[in-house]
């Protein structure tokens, strides 16, 4: 593997709904058909509830900054060109927390509105973050 090349991600039986949205520029997250709670990573049974059953949902991809850490250093070659970026915490608008990778580092705040953005790779695509562009004037 060259290494300039991310990692291709594993597919599995659970996963594979969410990689294959990705693809299609589609953020979709397992929800339980139980509970009616959202879970990510996906995952054979309900974390909260330990139902079997779930439902995938796209989700609008807009957020809010929760936390973060920032990477300055890469443990793997394929990474060296990568550092530094961040790794964030968003609670999305539809009651979910994920993580995901935002590169703009200088641009970090807690509660700074955020929106996925899609990078594609050579075998698969990626969601990021991006700071949301600020609301148009409607008036």
């Amino acid at each position: 593997m060259a290494a300039d090349v991310l990692p291709v991600p594993e597919r599995d039986v659970d996963s594979e709904p969410f990689w294959a949205a990705l693809d299609e520029k589609r953020l979709l997250l397992q929800c339980c058909s139980a509970c009616d709670r959202f879970r990510f990573p996906a995952m054979s049974r309900c974390p909260y509830c330990t139902g079997p059953r779930s439902e995938w949902r796209e989700l609008s991809g807009r957020g809010t900054v929760y936390s973060w850490i920032v990477v300055r250093q890469a443990f793997w070659p394929q990474f060296a060109g990568e550092v530094p970026y961040a790794l964030v915490t968003v609670d999305l608008a539809e009651g979910v927390r994920v993580v995901g990778r935002m590169d703009d580092i200088d641009a970090l705040d807690f509660g700074r509105s955020v929106d996925v953005v899609y990078v594609e790779h050579p075998e698969w695509t990626e969601f990021r973050f991006a700071v949301s562009a600020p609301a148009e004037n409607m008036g």
